[in-house]
């Protein structure tokens, strides 16, 4: 044979014990009690990996609410879509979140819920009639208010607004209005073409621009504060990585010394711009630590909203 089995005679060996093992029995879940609490359930998380994360992300979110320091968080409709409002308004109404940066899509969202109580329509039941994104309130509510006021105020601060002063039965669900309502920045980033509030004919592409541009450069005001902050990304895949990262390039170009700051994305996948835009380039250099959480968000964000409000006691 050209190749004769290796003997493993001679083999340097070690003991265990000297040996440096990333993983301990100290780390390792523990059994809760009959009547166990969610404190006894957090503590009692494995302290490796993903868990040990979800810790350090609630620990980080309470230290710098602590140090009156910016929580920002931008998100994806699907954190609305999946009835996670009431938590994210709690937050803000605890100081915790300091502002808030979303999708065009969630002001279709957050609106709806606050207008009829429900939202996201069945794309797939209406789409082949031409039925899908022509709720009539949606349109003409949405695109009244941003011609209103959403050059001047924000598209973000335009809305809640309109929330705010409307009879709407259930506009305490709505984040934008307690953005409003709270004083806190929600800025809203729109993709012209991309929500349904687009195609109704009282859109105006100019006054939509002229506010979602008002936002960027209210959110890039936030973004100036984040040195030993923290910024969250839950659910945007696409939008909200691009224009934090735009947002940042621009306040340190401009003389803001933004550093030693924690970024986090949360998503049920981990994406390339999220984990480029959000988790690694804004941390690089020893500028911060970057936190990935993987998961569906109607798990993971209570689990983290809890985890807070643990945090939060010590």
């Amino acid at each position: 044979m050209k190749f004769k089995p290796i003997s493993s005679r001679g083999l340097k060996t070690y003991s265990i014990k000297d040996r440096k093992s990333k993983v301990s029995v100290d780390d390792f879940a523990r059994v809760p009690s009959a009547d166990g609490s969610f404190s006894e359930f957090l503590a009692g998380l494995p302290d490796i990996l993903a868990a040990k994360d979800l810790k350090a992300v609630a620990s980080s979110i309470a230290a710098v609410h602590k140090k009156k320091g910016t929580v920002a968080l931008g998100m994806g409709a699907h954190v609305i879509k999946v009835g996670l409002a009431p938590l994210i308004i709690d937050l803000m109404e605890r100081g915790v979140i300091t502002s808030i940066a979303m999708n065009g899509a969630c002001v279709v969202h957050d609106f709806e819920s606050a207008f009829a109580g429900c939202t996201s329509e069945d794309v797939d039941a209406e789409l082949g009639s031409g039925a899908f994104g022509m709720a009539e309130e949606t349109g003409k509510f949405l695109n009244r208010a941003i011609k209103k006021g959403g050059p001047e105020k924000g598209l973000g601060r335009a809305v809640g607004e309109m929330i705010n002063s409307s009879r709407f039965p259930y506009k305490d669900t709505s984040i934008i209005a307690a953005g409003a309502r709270l004083d806190i920045p929600v800025t809203v980033h729109v993709a012209l073409g991309t929500d349904i509030l687009h195609i109704h004919p009282q859109m105006s592409g100019a006054a939509t621009g002229a506010a979602s541009m008002m936002d960027f450069r209210i959110f890039s005001s936030v973004v100036s504060t984040l040195a030993e902050g923290i910024f969250v990304n839950i659910g945007s895949a696409v939008i909200i990585p691009e224009v934090f990262l735009k947002a940042l390039t621009l306040v340190r170009n401009l003389g803001h010394d933004v550093k030693n700051f924690s970024t986090v994305n949360m998503d049920f996948i981990q994406s390339y711009r999220p984990l480029t835009n959000v988790v690694r380039r804004p941390t690089m250099g020893g500028s911060g630590k970057g936190f990935r959480l993987t998961g569906h968000h109607e798990i993971m964000v209570p689990l983290l909203y809890w985890a807070i409000l643990e945090e939060l006691k010590k």
